[in-house]
C-alpha cells in the first residue's frame, strides 16, 4: 500500500480532501503537514487535529509547518472569507485532545524534516499532496531535492494555465500566497503534477449531497453538512451558475491516487514574480525546448467518474 502525506492549509475543501483520503483503500495516510493559506498555520494545526478526531483517526500525526511565505518577514494573519472565520465555515468542533508535532515557524517547522524523513524512508511508495501554498515543499527541495525526486509522486492543488486566476486575472490563490515558493518548486527539477483551476472548476459537488450527509445521522455527517454548507453559500452568491461548489483539493488527492482521472500536458513552468501578473503559473520560455519536462499540468478531467467516487468515499468517511 502506498503511503500518503497531505500538506493542508485546513479550510473547507481541505477537510473534504482529508475525508476522501481517509476512505481511499489505495493509500495509508501517514501524516499531515500544515501551512498557512486559507487560515494562519496555527489555525490549520488546530483544524487538522480536530478534524482527524471528528473522522475517527486520532492516530494520524499532525506536523506544524511554515507560518509565512518565503519572502515574508512576519507570519501570515489574513483569513479568506470564503472559508469562514475559522477556516471551517465558522463551525466549532470539539477541542482536540492531543498536540501537533512542532510549532509553526518561518523555516517550515517540523514539517520539512517529516517530509524528507518520509521521502528517504518510503521512496517510490510515498505520495505527497500539498493543497495550499508550496512553502513547505520549497523549503524541503532547497534542503534535499534528490530525496524528493525519488518519491512516487507530488501532486499539488494550485495554479491555472488555460483559464484566469481566482484572486487576480493571472493568479490562483495558493500560488498568489507564496509565488516565490511555487516558482522555486517549479524550477527545482523535482517532478510535480499541477492540478489547477483548469480542472477543479470542472468538478462540482451538487447542492443536494449535503442532505445525504445529514441523513447519515452521525456527528461527522452533520458537521460536514454545516461546514460545506457555508462554502456552498459563497458559491451561490458568487458563482451560482455552477450549481454547487468546486472540489479543488479533493481532486488533487484523487488524481494523485488515480492519475487516469486526468489528461496532462508536460511542460516546464515558472511563476511570474513581478508586475500585474505576479503569481501566474505559465510556461517557462527559457526551458521551452528542454526535452526534460519537470511538470505535468492537468488540463482534462473525467469529472463524472471523480464526483461519483468522491461522493461514495466521503459518505463512507462520514458514516
Amino acid at each position: 500500500m502506498k503511503k500518503l502525506i497531505l500538506d493542508l492549509d485546513m479550510g473547507v475543501d481541505d477537510a473534504m480532501a482529508l475525508a476522501y483520503a481517509l476512505a481511499s483503500p489505495e493509500v495509508e495516510l501517514i501524516g499531515i503537514t500544515t501551512v498557512f493559506g486559507n487560515v494562519p498555520c496555527a489555525q490549520s494545526v488546530e483544524n487538522c487535529l480536530a478534524m482527524l478526531e471528528l473522522l475517527g483517526h486520532p492516530e494520524v500525526p499532525v506536523v506544524a509547518g511554515a507560518d509565512r511565505a518565503l519572502a515574508a518577514k512576519v507570519p501570515y494573519t489574513t483569513m479568506v472569507d470564503v472559508h469562514g472565520t475559522n477556516g471551517l465555515g465558522g463551525v466549532a468542533l470539539s477541542e482536540p485532545t492531543r498536540e501537533a508535532v512542532g510549532t509553526p515557524n518561518a523555516e517550515g517547522g517540523a514539517a520539512v524534516d517529516f517530509l524528507l524523513d518520509a521521502a528517504r524512508t518510503w521512496g517510490s511508495d510515498l505520495i505527497y499532496v500539498p493543497t495550499g501554498p508550496l512553502t513547505n515543499l520549497a523549503l524541503a527541495a532547497h534542503r534535499d531535492a534528490e530525496a524528493l525526486r525519488a518519491i512516487g509522486g507530488i501532486v499539488f492543488m494550485g495554479g491555472a494555465l488555460t483559464i484566469p486566476g481566482n484572486v487576480t486575472p493571472g493568479a490562483e490563490a495558493n500560488t498568489a500566497n507564496d509565488p516565490e515558493a511555487a516558482d522555486a518548486v517549479l524550477r527545482s527539477g523535482v517532478p510535480v503534477t499541477m492540478v489547477g483551476l483548469d480542472v477543479t472548476h470542472q468538478t462540482i459537488l451538487p447542492f443536494d449531497e449535503l442532505a445525504c450527509w445529514r441523513a447519515l445521522g452521525t456527528p461527522a455527517g452533520a458537521a460536514f453538512a454545516d461546514i460545506v454548507g457555508y462554502y456552498f453559500n459563497f458559491y451561490l452568491e458568487h458563482q451560482g451558475y455552477l450549481g454547487g461548489c468546486a472540489l479543488h483539493d479533493p481532486l488533487a488527492v484523487a488524481i494523485a491516487l488515480d492519475p487516469t482521472l486526468a489528461g496532462t500536458l508536460a511542460i516546464n513552468l515558472k511563476v511570474d514574480l513581478d508586475g500585474p501578473f505576479r503569481g501566474r503559473t505559465i510556461g517557462d520560455p527559457l526551458r521551452l525546448h528542454d526535452p526534460q519536462k519537470s511538470a505535468k499540468v492537468a488540463v482534462t478531467v473525467d469529472a463524472p467518474r471523480f464526483v461519483e467516487r468522491f461522493c461514495e468515499r466521503v459518505r463512507q468517511a462520514l458514516g
